[in-house]
């Protein structure tokens, strides 16, 4: 017989309806744990501020038990760690944010109290210039033992992942779904070497789809969670804005690199300038500075990962270089018919080749041989 833990009613708690983060605290705080909630009664629960007869009520008639046993048994299957707002390994600088998650869901190797983290978000669909100020920034941060997170989208966050990977730097992504799923799919090969080195993080359960209205939700964890926001091209519309306001909310600073004028891809970084929500920032020597990372390095510091003289290449990342004997630059579905590698293994190989700074990923699906 199943017999319920108090994680199972610290998941349980997440999931009744009109107790929220913030009162759900409230009552951890008066009662002291998830499982005194659920055995305290009626009339002494709607004695608590906030809570009142119809909360109170919804408690006493949560009937998702069901549900959170299968939760459960997909943490343990999965090894998924459980992180409640109380335990010792949750973020502390997510702690001290008013409307932090209650319990976050984890996969992966990173410490998500690291001395120094950076979140690295912006547009999705980047410049070269953007682009390239992305992967110029994070390589100059390599040095200095920062952990990159970002949410995993398209465009600067799964830039700032990947670059940061092929560094050696720990980079962590937040989700707006659950562990059982990587949204967009076209990533699923960077999660998985992020767990290698850093890792996924949500505070959804399992089963939860990337539905729209989870984003904003997902956008004060990585708010919350570091120590600065870096903006790298938005418009004056997104989810890059909302965080950027969250975290100058939770009094992080924000970051930004400006951009021509006219182009809108830069329109929201100006809009933070003007209104003094960030400072500008032109290279990552003003971040060190602003942050005062500059000083004090951690004597143990990540060695850069560059190119090998003589890399030793699979099989199948050999037929891929090979591809590119007649011409610099290759659409993915050129690679894929002259490579005769199916498309489910040709992600992971160029991915790889990314790793080894062998190829680079240009815009439109076209990859670029760097020699």
């Amino acid at each position: 017989m199943f017999e319920p833990s108090e994680l199972f009613h610290q998941i349980a708690l997440t999931q009744i309806p009109q107790i929220g983060d913030v009162l759900a605290k409230k009552l951890i705080d008066h009662f002291g744990s998830a499982s005194a909630i659920f055995k305290a009664g009626k009339q002494a629960l709607e004695r608590i501020p906030e809570i009142g007869s119809i909360r109170a009520a919804a408690i006493k008639a949560f009937a998702g038990f069901a549900r959170v046993e299968e939760e459960i048994r997909f943490i343990e299957k999965y090894k998924i760690q459980p992180v409640f707002y109380t335990d010792e390994a949750y973020p502390k600088r997510l702690q001290d944010c008013y409307d932090a998650p209650l319990l976050l869901y984890f996969k992966g190797d990173a410490n998500l109290n690291a001395s120094r983290i950076i979140n690295i978000i912006g547009t999705r669909t980047p410049s070269e210039y953007g682009k390239a100020m992305c992967e110029a920034i994070v390589a100059a941060l390599a040095p200095h033992q920062i952990t990159v997170v970002s949410g995993m989208a398209y465009g600067i966050d799964v830039i700032a992942h990947k670059t940061a990977l092929q560094h050696n730097m720990p980079t962590i992504g937040v989700l707006a779904h659950g562990l059982d799923r990587i949204y967009p799919y076209a990533h699923k090969n960077i999660a998985a070497a992020m767990l290698e080195n850093g890792g996924l993080l949500t505070d959804f359960m399992s089963q939860t789809k990337p539905d729209k209205q989870n984003f904003p939700m997902r956008n004060r964890i990585v708010a919350g969670i570091c120590d600065a926001t870096l903006v790298i091209e938005t418009g004056l519309r997104g989810g890059s804005l909302i965080t950027a306001q969250i975290a100058s909310s939770y009094n992080r600073d924000v970051l930004t690199i400006p951009g021509r004028i006219n182009d809108p891809h830069s329109a929201g970084c100006h809009q933070l300038i003007k209104t003094h929500t960030a400072h500008l920032i032109t290279d990552a020597a003003d971040i060190l500075d602003i942050m005062g990372w500059e000083q004090q390095t951690p004597k143990t510091i990540p060695a850069v990962q560059q190119r090998a003289m003589f890399v030793s290449l699979s099989h199948e990342e050999e037929r891929v270089v090979a591809v590119f004997q007649d011409k610099t630059e290759q659409h993915y579905d050129d690679i894929c018919r002259a490579s005769q590698i199916p498309g489910s293994q040709l992600n992971n190989v160029l991915m790889k080749l990314e790793m080894h700074c062998m190829v680079k990923s240009m815009p439109g699906q076209v990859y670029q041989f760097v020699g």
